[in-house]
């Protein structure tokens, strides 16, 4: 009788595990995309989204009330960080026009502030990947760029993952806006990745 009254803990399939954590990060894009409407949030909105679905794929609780707490914790230093952004995206604008103006080096300046840029916004994604309540957003730039540097082929990655947020969005404009929380899935992986090795 003690036997028949056991049940058994029901296992979720595969399939069905990957396919809540694909649509999940679906969800979270938005969520990003809305928090990023303030146009310096974007670093904390991408942390926010980062520290949801850390959450979700180790299976604690969370939805957007949490996704809002985090959010604001991470907009104390994160306003910051993306008024940085926005300013050294306009360093390499400036770049850029002096190179088209033919301006003698202009073609390497040009081409040395893209890769920087470039290189910069991997750091900044790998920061707020790594990014809990109460960390220091300098710190964790800091040794995000490390990571960046030591870690290619997780920073090409994300790279990747900004290439399929961009050529969706130019395809697709709408789809752009859940993709990104693949690419915060994407940073949060690479991320756990360089953690195990």
């Amino acid at each position: 009788m003690a036997q028949q009254m056991r049940v058994k803990a029901r296992k979720e399939s595969v399939f069905n595990e990957r396919f809540g954590v694909f649509a999940e990060c679906l969800l979270t894009g938005v969520w990003i995309a809305v928090a990023s409407l303030g146009v310096v949030t974007y670093p904390a909105a991408f942390a926010a989204g980062a520290g949801h679905l850390r959450r979700r794929i180790a299976h604690e609780a969370g939805g957007i009330k949490e996704f809002a707490a985090d959010f604001r914790a991470a907009l104390r230093g994160g306003w910051l960080v993306g008024l940085a952004g926005w300013a050294a995206l306009a360093a390499v604008w400036l770049d850029v026009q002096a190179a088209r103006a033919g301006l003698p080096g202009g073609p390497l300046v040009g081409a040395v502030g893209l890769l920087a840029l470039l290189a910069a916004a991997v750091a900044g994604m790998r920061a707020a990947a790594t990014w809990t309540p109460g960390a220091a957003w300098r710190a964790l730039l800091a040794a995000a760029v490390r990571r960046t540097l030591l870690d290619p082929a997780g920073s090409f990655l994300i790279v990747g993952g900004v290439v399929v947020v961009v050529l969706s969005g130019w395809l697709i404009a709408p789809l752009a806006v859940p993709v990104l929380g693949a690419v915060a899935a994407a940073a949060v992986a690479v991320e756990e990745r360089y953690r195990n090795r």
